[in-house]
């Protein structure tokens, strides 16, 4: 290969690999206890009876939430860091689906940390028991 051809396609590869790296959405952070920070949502009525990642009926009543990547039945500590309010929920779905976010708590959960008005909060989510592994 001629060296400036050789040259170029390091470029790209370079520029593709730096393009996709800074693509994270950089709200979202872990540090070595497990805590995660970045932002929080809710999801409410349109989704209130559907059946969750898990395989239960989502109830906007209960304090549960949607993570990415946490085990289901993994409880959480979620703390608004605007009011410093916090509670704690079960995982029991897959998401939030929209970049940026970190979790997505059910009504319930979004009422007790005082998160309706704005719809979302930056947050701590601390893992307080994992839950067990699972296929789904």
């Amino acid at each position: 290969m001629k060296p400036v051809l050789s040259f170029a396609v390091f470029g790209i590869v370079f520029s593709i690999s730096f393009i996709l790296s800074s693509c994270s959405s950089g709200y979202s952070s872990r540090d070595d206890d497990g805590v995660e920070q970045g932002i929080a949502s809710y999801y409410a009525h349109d989704f209130h009876g559907r059946t969750t990642a898990n395989g239960e009926t989502y109830d906007m009543n209960t304090l549960t939430a949607a993570h990415p990547t946490l085990p289901f039945n993994t409880l959480v500590r979620v703390t608004n860091l605007d009011n410093n309010r916090s509670v704690e929920v079960r995982i029991n779905d897959r998401g939030p689906f929209k970049g940026g976010r970190v979790i997505d708590l059910s009504l319930k959960a979004a009422k007790e940390i005082g998160l309706i008005l704005n719809g979302t909060a930056p947050v701590t989510v601390e893992i307080l028991e994992l839950g067990p592994p699972t296929r789904r």
